[in-house]
């Protein structure tokens, strides 16, 4: 069992040697603990220091690509070098380490596919308006995904190999979001484990703006509703149109059999173009949804794919033998 430690990383040398060595390297269960890095064109030491910390791996983006290109470019990497577990976390010591191995233990015990260390909100040091900004936005994460406790912006997640092989996402901003509506699409189980976080004293490499960084991830979480889940999105709106269309027809009906003669045209044309509006939008709900299936097909095919090309590396690996001198050859039956 292979357990790889992915930490995606910017302008980050004065914290990350400190995420390195905290990383436990035994742990019951787990046969090989690996630190890889990714580098998202850091500008100062932070390559030097993931080194001399004795990272296992130092992968350059070339240039700042943003956080969710580095953690699915982390994915990619740590699969590609036989993970079997990834555990991802953040590079500034806003989590705890050492509790990796209680981080990863509802994998092991076949217990949960994805499982995301949830901070205990109340608990943090933070500005205000990013505090409680986290707070309404797990509320109402909590009751879509409906998955009680769930820190949703947590980046301090466990990933069993056959989660990480399954997760597409699409976000060019942060994958936190999009990721947990992914992991359900594909049935995948997310389990919540309470985690106690650090406070951090320097600016959010992440939210450089808070009012931008609430669009960015409000428009996010929108699209991830529309993408996995288009007929309960459009269909919810198209059922709440159709209701408000009938109420301009049944006043009309009200007044009719009241006697009332007036001929209330405004309001059967504002009921029918809301009935209108609301079919329309059901039948685009049933649209998206038939696209929907394609995409969890062609994702489908996607993850055969990888499987196989994780289980042809792994042949070759197999394949290879060792030398009385240390060398290697290939083994040809």
């Amino acid at each position: 069992m292979k357990l790889v430690v992915t930490i995606p990383a910017f302008n980050e040398e004065q914290t990350i040697a400190e995420v390195i060595r905290e990383v436990p390297r035994t742990i019951i269960g787990v046969t090989d603990v690996e630190v890889l890095v990714i580098d998202d064109g850091s500008r100062d030491g932070t390559v030097a220091a993931a080194r001399e910390a004795g990272a296992d791996y130092v992968l350059s983006n070339g240039a700042n690509r943003g956080l969710a290109f580095s953690f699915r470019r982390a994915l990619r990497e740590a699969l590609a070098r036989g993970a079997d577990v990834i555990v991802n976390t953040d590079a500034d010591n806003h989590y705890d380490q050492t509790r990796i191995p209680d981080l990863i233990q509802p994998i092991l015990r076949h217990e949960g596919d994805i499982v995301v260390g949830s901070r205990i909100l109340k608990d943090l040091r933070m500005r205000a308006a990013n505090k409680h900004g986290n707070r309404v936005a797990n509320f109402v994460l909590q009751r879509l995904l409906k998955i009680p406790g769930l820190d949703a912006s947590s980046g301090f997640r466990a990933y069993s190999r056959e989660a990480a092989m399954r997760l597409n996402f699409f976000s060019d901003h942060t994958y936190t979001h999009e990721t947990l509506f992914n992991a359900l699409d594909r049935n995948l189980r997310v389990v919540s484990l309470p985690l106690a976080a650090r406070h951090v004293a320097r600016p959010s490499r992440l939210i450089t703006s808070l009012p931008k960084h609430v669009w960015r991830a409000g428009l996010g979480v929108l699209q991830s509703i529309l993408r996995y889940r288009p007929l309960q999105a459009y269909g919810s709106l198209g059922v709440l149109l159709l209701l408000a269309g009938a109420l301009p027809f049944g006043r009309f009906l009200y007044f009719l059999a009241s006697g009332d003669q007036g001929q209330h045209i405004q309001s059967l044309i504002a009921g029918t173009v809301m009935l209108f509006a609301g079919a329309q939008l059901i039948v685009v709900g049933l649209l998206a949804k038939a696209v929907s299936w394609n995409r969890q097909l062609l994702e489908e095919v996607l993850y055969r794919l990888r499987d196989d090309g994780h289980a042809v590396d792994t042949g070759r690996d197999e394949a290879l033998m060792t030398n009385e001198d240390g060398s290697r050859r290939l083994n040809v039956a």
